[in-house]
């Protein structure tokens, strides 16, 4: 009953631009460099396998995965997963992506603490935000005292979802730091082409996740702007 209303939109129209941006930005440039050629050849498996071996990381495997740029690295079992688009495709937009993942894998590896942190985060986030939600909603129903200290406790709760969305900055951008620094230690990143396409190509996939802490942001600060509103009516 409050998705529809005037403060909802205000602050959530620039969160919603800020995601479609950032898609539009992942989308246009992988279009662009994925019809480029890299300079080695290499698919994006035969990238993922050569950085693997530069970098030690034996115990990694690689699957292949369907759907398309869902590709990521799996901590738990070890296992990089492409999608048929990226391992197979000869482009620098394949190179960059295969190479960020190994960039997880190194992290990994050398038990990054951001890394850890976000993964610390991971089972109380997916806790807090159902809860929160819950929280949020019914004490706006119930108002009064009661209600205003169930919301409060709900916006706390749905907080730790912007928590995790600020972790994960560091994380993504490491991650891309890493891929860059091992394609030119292995050799992989020859060209000035390659170079420019490779980095147009991280730098697409690191807003996306400014967008998504913008939006975690701001829509933290609508339930709370709501959660405030009550306690002012009821003093």
């Amino acid at each position: 009953m409050f998705a529809f209303s005037f403060d909802y939109w205000l602050y959530m129209l620039p969160a919603i631009a800020l995601v479609f941006l950032a898609r539009i930005w992942v989308s246009t440039t992988y279009s662009r460099w994925g019809k480029v050629p890299n300079d080695r050849q290499v698919t994006g498996a035969e990238t993922a396998n050569r950085l693997l071996g530069y970098s030690g990381l034996r115990s990694v495997s690689i699957e292949g995965i369907r759907g398309n740029l869902n590709d990521h690295y799996d901590p738990r079992s070890h296992t990089l997963r492409l999608s048929a688009g990226i391992a197979n495709d000869r482009s620098v937009a394949s190179m960059a992506v295969a190479a960020h993942e190994i960039g997880h894998a190194s992290q990994h590896a050398q038990g990054y603490f951001p890394l850890r942190v976000r993964s610390a985060l991971v089972p109380v986030v997916n806790i807090g935000s159902t809860l929160g939600w819950i929280l949020i909603f019914g004490g706006l129903i119930l108002r009064g005292a009661l209600g205003t200290q169930l919301a409060s406790i709900g916006v706390l709760a749905f907080g730790l979802g912007t928590v995790f969305a600020l972790a994960t900055i560091p994380v993504e951008l490491n991650a891309s730091k890493r891929a860059m620094d091992l394609l030119a230690q292995a050799g992989l990143l020859r060209s000035g082409q390659d170079r420019r396409g490779v980095r147009a190509m991280l730098n697409a996939a690191a807003f996306t996740y400014v967008a998504a802490l913008a939006a975690a942001l701001l829509q933290l600060l609508y339930y709370a702007s709501l959660v405030a509103g009550m306690g002012r009516r009821r003093r």
